[in-house]
C-alpha cells in the first residue's frame, strides 16, 4: 500500500506497507514539490563536449578555478565567488584556506551549563566563584552565534536558573552563618 499524497491523511497513524507497525507520516513541504529546475546536471549530448570530471556522462558547466577541472552543475560550489570542485573545496577546508567557510562554533549555552553543573558534581564549595560565570556566560549565549544546527535557548536558560539558585544558597548560608554568629 503506497503512502497516501492527501494532506488530511498524513497528520494520521498509518500502517507501514511493510512490516504493518503503525507510523506517524509527516513529509516535509519538499516532497509535494519537484527538484529545483536547473540543478540536475545535463547529459552529454554532442561528442567532444566538455565533460564533468566526477561524472563523465554529464556536460560540464565551468571549470574548478583550483585546479581546472570540468564541473557539472551538480557537482559546482561556489565559495567566494569562485567555482570550486568538491575535492578542492575539502582540501581548502583542511587547510583553512577559505575564510567564509565556517566549520566550528564556540557552543556558548553548553559551557554556561557546564560550568553551572560541573561544580555542583565535583567541588561545590566552587560555586561561589562559577555562579555568576555561567550567568554571565548564558546571557552571553543570547548575542552569539548559535550552532550551525538550530537549538533551543533551553540550555541557556537552564545555566542562568542554576547560577541564580546557586547564588541564592550561598546567601541563605552567608546569612543563617551571620546569624548563628551573632547568637
Amino acid at each position: 500500500m503506497p503512502w497516501p499524497s492527501e494532506p488530511e491523511v498524513l497528520g494520521a497513524l498509518r500502517a507501514c506497507p511493510a512490516c504493518g507497525r503503525e507510523v506517524y507520516v509527516a513529509l516535509f513541504p519538499a516532497f509535494r514539490h519537484g527538484p529545483p529546475r536547473g540543478v540536475s546536471p545535463e547529459p552529454v549530448l554532442v561528442e567532444g563536449e566538455a565533460a564533468c570530471f566526477q561524472h563523465p556522462d554529464k556536460r560540464a558547466v565551468v571549470p574548478c578555478a583550483e585546479c581546472g577541472r570540468f564541473m557539472c552543475a551538480l557537482c559546482d560550489v561556489e565559495l567566494q565567488g569562485r567555482h570550486l570542485c568538491p575535492s578542492c573545496l575539502e582540501a581548502g577546508q583542511r587547510k583553512g584556506a577559505f575564510t567564509a567557510l565556517e566549520t566550528r562554533r564556540t557552543l556558548w549555552d553548553s559551557a554556561a551549563l557546564l560550568v553551572a553543573i560541573l561544580p555542583l558534581v565535583l567541588c561545590w564549595p566552587t560555586t561561589v566563584l562559577t555562579a555568576p560565570g555561567a550567568i554571565v556566560l548564558g546571557i552571553v549565549s543570547f548575542y552569539r552565534p548559535g550552532s550551525l544546527v538550530r537549538r533551543s535557548r533551553l540550555r541557556a536558560w537552564m545555566a542562568i536558573g542554576l547560577g541564580v539558585v546557586q547564588i541564592g544558597l550561598w546567601m541563605l548560608v552567608l546569612l543563617v552563618g551571620l546569624s548563628a554568629a551573632e547568637e
